[in-house]
């Protein structure tokens, strides 16, 4: 069963017991799962046996039967202890997986509660234990009445409002397989930009790891040896081979400060970040960045053209369509634009004349929903910006690999071959070190 918020206090009294008192509770998302161990016949007639977790004994038989099987016996094992709201996260490939398998089902002509209890025995128990609890809490849900969009929305985690939103119209209109089908690709085509804008970072974030990894090591075991002979000569070192190995002598005799300081810059830069000023600090900086920038702007503009047309097309209103792909940008400067475009059309503006009075937007995209409205296709108008946007991004994720590969190289050499020139002056000026050494 699932127990409600406010709390409530009750009493029991049995027969020849004391009297208990217990609370139960409202809206605050506790589950009291009951795990039951079943006998049953199968369609052929062969029967089975196995454990299903359940509410009750009525909800467990419900789902046992939804499977296609017939209880002969169903005992209580155990119950699961209270859970306040435990968090699950999923894979993103086994999401657009799980809804392109709901979608095609769905079309198939197979009801919604048989179709998720078919996913939910499809799934790996230990691989995909996230995704099965899920898929075994929405059933349930399902099952006792809620709709589909009220269940899944209950793990916000996995499905976002972009999810929830365009389900609850595909249940209203009668839709749910296309709609289903239409997240599915908009799931996989948001993977891959994401997917190629992180292998485009990889390979720098390796790079100058790496360079790190051997300055620290030459700096730490290599340039005390070459100061220890040195030291021989007696005479003044270059400035460049002296600042080395002071350097060195510091991180070996005083690394903690060094440790210290590091998980000092690195705590207090993540907790300004998080802050709403800092949020809104790195999001303006972040676009005016000289080669990322442009490269930010185009992916968020990709992420809201691609949503609003979804969300349109699915029948969502305009106004909570502004207010989802809002809150999905992923930048406070373009969240904040579409804020004051929703209030705007909520005075009587059109769109394309709420879009132009924010600079954010780039010119190209307000011609093209100007027209989207003269022909009442917008979502058509914004799906080509969308393409047109990934093209462009991924040609400058390829410009950009490009570029930084050489650039990279350069940085090492420059590191690593600073530290061994530094090291080596003194040997080309030998006769001059040893020529102060005798004075």
């Amino acid at each position: 069963m699932i127990v409600s918020g406010l709390a409530i206090l009750k009493t029991v009294r049995w027969p020849g017991r004391p009297v208990w008192h217990y609370r139960c509770y409202t809206n605050c998302n506790y589950h009291i799962m009951i795990t039951f161990s079943y006998q049953a016949r199968d369609a052929s007639g062969k029967i089975v046996s196995g454990i299903q977790d359940a509410l009750n004994e009525d909800n467990a038989v419900t789902s046992l039967m939804s499977r296609g099987l017939m209880v002969l016996s169903l005992q209580k094992k155990a119950a699961a202890n209270k859970t306040r709201k435990k968090t699950w996260s999923v894979k993103e490939t086994d999401l657009v997986l799980f809804t392109r398998q709901l979608s095609t089902m769905i079309e198939a002509g197979i009801s919604l509660v048989q179709a998720l209890t078919a996913l939910y025995d499809q799934c790996d128990p230990k691989r995909q234990r996230s995704l099965r609890h899920i898929i075994s809490d929405v059933t349930t849900r399902v099952q006792g009445g809620e709709t589909f969009n009220e269940s899944i929305a209950k793990h916000p985690r996995v499905f976002d409002r972009l999810f929830v939103s365009m389900v609850k119209a595909g249940e209203h209109g009668g839709l749910l397989s296309e709609i289903l089908d239409r997240l599915a690709g908009f799931l996989e085509a948001s993977a891959r930009l994401r997917k190629k804008v992180k292998s485009a970072m990889t390979y720098p974030v390796i790079v100058i790891s790496i360079a790190l990894a051997i300055t620290t090591f030459l700096l730490v075991k290599v340039v005390p040896i070459f100061g220890e002979i040195f030291k021989d000569f007696g005479a003044k070192l270059p400035a460049p081979t002296q600042f080395l190995i002071d350097v060195s002598d510091f991180m070996r005799g005083e690394w903690y400060f060094l440790i210290g300081g590091a998980l000092a810059v690195f705590f207090g830069v993540r907790t300004f970040l998080r802050s709403p000023g800092g949020k809104r600090f790195a999001d303006r900086w972040k676009l005016k960045l000289p080669i990322f920038g442009p490269l930010l702007h185009k992916i968020c503009m990709s992420r809201f053209s691609r949503t609003f047309a979804q969300l349109i097309r699915s029948g969502v209103p305009i106004l909570e369509v502004l207010d989802i792909v809002g809150g999905a940008s992923g930048n406070h400067v373009v969240e904040t634009s579409i804020k004051g475009v929703s209030d705007d059309v909520e005075k009587g503006s059109n769109l394309s004349v709420a879009l132009s009075r924010k600079k954010i937007f780039p010119p190209m995209m307000l011609r093209m929903v100007a027209a989207g409205e003269a022909t009442g296709k917008i979502d058509t108008m914004l799906e080509k910006m969308a393409d047109f946007w990934d093209e462009e991004i991924e040609a400058m994720l390829d410009a950009l690999t490009s570029l930084i590969e050489p650039l990279l190289i350069v940085f090492l050499g420059v590191i690593v071959g600073g530290i061994v020139i530094a090291m080596f002056l003194p040997i080309f000026k030998l006769n001059e070190v040893v020529s102060q050494a005798k004075n």
